[in-house]
């Protein structure tokens, strides 16, 4: 017996492998050969296409389609009616299954709804990707990124808040307290018994 929910209506071809605790709501369709991680939720009417690759506690919402050629690392939320693509140069009567460039979600990154993943990018760990942008080129960790073409606006936290570096280049989450670091055009975090270290 499955130790996975698939409601009803949803489609799941073979040889997949789906892990312990993951939901699968209406009308959607896993197809063969993807691997899905633990304690994942996939929302109604999403297509996860064959050898895509789901890290743990992945949350999709409703009508995205994940493409071959797509990673997404632990923790990652993908927003109602995002778009991932996999092929640069797309044609009807050209077959390009052979040509798919891959893109990869990082642990913790979130894509908001209705935003476009132009394939052959890596979006960066605990990044955010506004709503309805249009990602052309790799995003940094930590980023947040709006906008068609999506540009850098500033960073946040891993609880998706702003940080607001001083002249240190020291910020720290308003919920969390945790505290970064912003050094050479990046943003890490630092380790808690090293807080002191940076004040």
């Amino acid at each position: 017996m499955a130790d996975y929910f698939a409601h009803e209506t949803a489609v799941i071809d073979a040889d997949c492998r789906i892990g312990r605790g993951t939901k699968i709501w209406h009308f959607s369709h896993i197809m063969s050969g993807c691997i899905i991680g633990e304690c994942c939720n996939i929302g109604q009417n999403v297509v996860v296409s064959p050898h895509v690759v789901l890290g743990k506690n992945v949350k999709i919402q409703n009508n995205v389609s994940v493409y071959t050629g797509v990673v997404c690392e632990d923790d990652v939320f993908l927003g109602p009616s995002m778009v991932f693509t996999n092929v640069i140069n797309p044609r009807s009567h050209v077959s390009r299954k052979h040509e798919y460039a891959p893109t990869v979600v990082r642990k913790g990154a979130s894509i908001g709804a209705n935003a476009t993943i132009v394939c052959g990018n890596e979006i960066g760990k605990y990044a955010m990707v506004g709503a309805g942008a249009v990602i052309t080129k790799p995003v940094k960790p930590y980023a947040l990124v709006v906008g068609n073409p999506a540009r850098q606006i500033g960073w946040v936290s891993e609880n998706g808040h702003r940080l607001h570096f001083d002249e240190t280049g020291n910020a720290a989450c308003p919920e969390t307290g945790e505290r970064y670091l912003l050094k050479n055009g990046q943003v890490e975090a630092v380790p808690a018994d090293e807080t002191n270290i940076h004040l």
